[in-house]
């Protein structure tokens, strides 16, 4: 059974498989209505329950839509429907709906959720998020570099600002799919150094550089993410501001970078805090693509953990 619970924990071969079937179903949508069916239906039959104990806009709706156009159903759960973990237990939960439903997609907080459901799940179990990392944004954040620029593979990316789970996921894709990785933020926020460590294991060039002009020189991508939750108290949003205002990413910043660099957030964005307007509208930025390609990388993880 093929979970799809972490970038890092699936086989680097699998990941290319699914990145090139995610461009293989792109090509083949082109010029139809998101309702149109695709010509392949290889979730007919299927039932796919979609748990979000977080709010969502790109998760939810990439989801819904991409296992319809496969010929699937959804089952949307929120956490206040499920109580996840308040009285019945995740593990029971677990293996409740695996009566129910071929696929579990889950966007939650604490990571062990996660891995508690995928422990006593008798179907598959997708990340679509939770505090500690992002697998399925860098997945289609991968897609969208290389239908632009060719293979991430020995290329430089810089993420700016806060060592999140997003910059996680990245750091994963790094030892994965063979990318070098600079983080330019301030201490408080370095990513966790666990992550670090995997990607430097794997032989990945992982640098740490307080100065952003000089982490972007050479590089080939540029992420940034938002610098506050929506969680987030509003001292707590403040400090945050503080820190992190000196690694937005704007024009005079992007100048540093090569001539042909791309600049990506997973959105949603603050314009005009992380990034500039500038920079989102700019021809360097392929943020609208890298949305787009959510539903396409998300279908082909789906067809992964389902075999089909």
């Amino acid at each position: 059974m093929n979970h799809f619970l972490d970038i890092h924990k699936t086989d680097p071969d699998a990941l290319r498989g699914i990145i090139d079937q995610s461009r293989t179903m792109k090509d083949a949508r082109q010029g139809r209505p998101a309702a149109a069916p695709d010509d392949e239906q290889p979730l007919a039959g299927h039932m796919v329950a979609l748990i979000f104990e977080k709010p969502s806009t790109r998760t939810r709706v990439s989801f819904d839509v991409g296992v319809r156009q496969m010929g699937g159903q959804t089952m949307l759960l929120s956490g206040s429907d499920m109580q996840l973990g308040h009285g019945e237990t995740i593990a029971d939960t677990a293996r409740v709906l695996s009566r129910y439903v071929d696929l579990i997609m889950i966007r939650t907080f604490d990571e062990s959720v996660l891995e508690e459901m995928a422990d006593y799940a008798t179907v598959p179990v997708i990340n679509g998020l939770t505090d500690r990392s992002h697998p399925c944004q860098i997945m289609a954040d991968v897609m969208t570099y290389e239908e632009h620029r060719g293979a991430i593979a020995g290329k430089k990316v810089v993420w700016c600002g806060d060592g999140n789970n997003v910059c996680a996921s990245f750091l994963h894709a790094a030892a994965q799919f063979g990318f070098d990785l600079t983080f330019t933020g301030p201490m408080q926020l370095d990513p966790e150094p666990e992550f670090v460590g995997l990607a430097r294991k794997a032989g990945r060039t992982i640098n740490i550089e307080r100065d952003p002009v000089k982490a972007v020189q050479g590089a080939d991508l540029i992420v940034a993410d938002t610098w506050v939750s929506m969680h987030d108290s509003q001292s707590s949003k403040e400090r945050r501001h503080n820190m992190l205002r000196p690694y937005q990413v704007n024009a005079e910043l992007m100048a540093h970078a090569k001539p042909d660099a791309l600049f990506m957030h997973c959105l949603p964005a603050h314009r005009e805090e992380e990034v500039t307007s500038e920079v989102m509208d700019g021809p360097q930025s392929v943020i609208f693509d890298e949305a787009e390609n959510r539903l396409h990388a998300q279908k082909a993880i789906m067809r992964y953990c389902l075999d089909v």
